[in-house]
């Protein structure tokens, strides 16, 4: 319960500030949806809806962390992090930005205890290539629009890993096919044969 009340304080805070300051485009990312699917994982005990985002954003999140400690130590790796350290951002907003370095952890600690549910890694995979489809269809390009810089463009890298640019690399539909199949093959995948490995099934005794 105190895990519950602490994740659900937490949402309450982040929320309507998010929606405030970003717009409500900014609850497609991948990150939000899986803080969304944790919180009634939660209530709910759920094994799928904490599976989901565990399985979907162990691996990237991963990735933030490492770039965000290798930032504070001086030797910034890839620039995903970046933001975290300008000081033109306002600290609180910084502050909440931080539930991408602990959300892993929480949802592995999640996982450990419900179990993993095997279906979880078809779920996230389709509900990930929905919202890439929904934010290429209908969600702004980039770059950033000067006179309203906070509303998000680029959600979930439809179109490139850059916010100020559109990759040029290939024909726009062509690169969100290949978006598509990395997220099973190289983002979810991977994460899915671990936790099949490491975690006891759902449906397992303890």
């Amino acid at each position: 319960m105190w895990a519950k009340l602490a994740y659900t304080a937490f949402m309450a805070v982040l929320v309507p500030f998010y929606w405030y300051n970003y717009g409500p485009t900014n609850f497609l990312y991948f990150c939000d949806v899986a803080l969304f699917l944790t919180l009634v994982g939660m209530w709910t005990e759920s094994p799928l809806l904490i599976g989901m985002p565990a399985v979907g954003i162990l691996l990237p999140q991963a990735l933030w962390v490492v770039d965000f400690v290798s930032n504070l130590l001086g030797a910034p790796m890839t620039g995903l992090t970046d933001y975290m350290f300008n000081e033109a951002n306002p600290l609180f907003n910084r502050s909440l930005s931080l539930f991408h370095g602990w959300l892993p952890f929480w949802l592995l600690w999640l996982v450990l205890r419900v179990g993993y549910d095997r279906r979880s890694f078809a779920m996230w995979v389709g509900t990930a290539w929905l919202l890439i489809t929904v934010c290429y269809a209908f969600m702004p390009p980039p770059p950033l629009n000067p006179d309203d810089p906070n509303t998000p463009v680029n959600i979930n890298y439809v179109y490139g890993f850059d916010d100020n640019a559109a990759q040029t690399w290939m024909p726009e539909l062509v690169w969100v096919g290949v978006w598509m199949a990395l997220q099973p093959l190289v983002l979810v995948g991977p994460t899915h044969v671990l936790l099949r490995r490491f975690v006891r099934a759902a449906n397992a005794t303890t």
